[in-house]
């Protein structure tokens, strides 16, 4: 689905078998009789993607943030929140974190708690309520959200679904329109969908589905450190060039690293998950 600068949206295929352009693309085309061809994608600024050991699954292209919701309950996946931060870091996209269900006093005391790490390394963290009528943090977001392109992303039941129609009146039965046009009757949590929330159409949000895992395979294991910027401030401090900040003397990442009897400026849980993503992705690279 191409959309055109007068706002006109038409169906376009790719030259070729398979489809090169993504959710965000810039892209040459060519009028047929009723429809389109894509003739060229042109140049990306930055490219969302995870990687496991078999695929890649792209998100989408020249994104100025994206948005990650996670919910006061059910339990967030740090590990899947850090692998998501990683995944933006590499691109140089600006990540927000959204914790929603503020409305859920205790649940929502313990997950902003968890979230102390993040804040301190100066993500923007919103608290939010998106079953309020007027939910906690709705100005601010709306605030981050003008005038840029911002790709949703969030495991299922942290609230992606309610958000998009929170902000955007009539994106379920717009998602309905593409996808009849298309042909694909794909429900929105299967499918990458933009929309504009505004009628200058300069506020853009796009919707993605859901996942259970997050890859880095496309990140090797010392490009790690740099890319999680507690353990980066660290590391300049360590005694080799080469650490990896797992078991070598001089460590300043190590030293830095909280326990029972020492509070430190890097959490255990962060530097576990250090630790285990360095190890998945020092294994046989394909």
């Amino acid at each position: 689905m191409v959309e055109t600068p007068e706002g006109e949206r038409l169906i376009c295929h790719p030259r070729g078998k398979k489809s090169q352009a993504l959710v965000g693309d810039r892209v040459h085309w060519q009028a047929t009789e009723d429809e389109g061809t894509i003739e060229k994608v042109l140049p990306r600024r930055n490219l969302f993607y995870r990687r496991d050991e078999i695929r890649t699954k792209s998100f989408a292209a020249n994104l100025d943030q994206v948005l990650i919701l996670i919910a006061a309950e059910p339990e967030f996946s740090e590990t899947q929140l850090t692998r998501a931060l990683i995944a933006a870091e590499a691109e140089r996209i600006t990540p927000v974190i959204a914790l929603n269900k503020s409305d859920l006093a205790t649940p929502f005391e313990r997950a902003w708690s968890r979230l102390a790490p993040y804040r301190r390394m100066d993500y923007r963290v919103l608290p939010m309520s998106l079953r309020a009528e007027v939910g906690a943090g709705r100005a601010e977001l709306d605030a981050l959200l003008a005038g840029k392109v911002t790709l949703v992303l969030g495991p299922s039941g942290a609230g992606k679904s309610t958000l998009i129609n929170l902000l955007v009146p009539g994106a379920s039965a717009l998602t309905g329109e593409i996808s009849q046009a298309l042909n694909s009757g794909k429900h929105t949590t299967t499918s990458t969908t933009w929309y504009w929330v505004d009628a200058a159409r300069s506020t853009a949000l796009i919707d993605s589905p859901g996942f259970q895992e997050f890859g880095l395979h496309h990140i090797a294991p010392m490009q790690l450190a740099q890319l999680m910027p507690d353990i980066a401030a660290e590391a300049t401090a360590c005694k080799f060039y080469n650490c990896t900040h797992l078991h070598e003397p001089g460590c300043g990442v190590i030293a830095q690293v909280s326990t029972a009897t020492h509070e430190g400026s890097i959490s255990a849980s962060r530097y576990r998950i250090y630790g285990e993503l360095f190890a998945e992705l020092s294994q046989t690279r394909y």
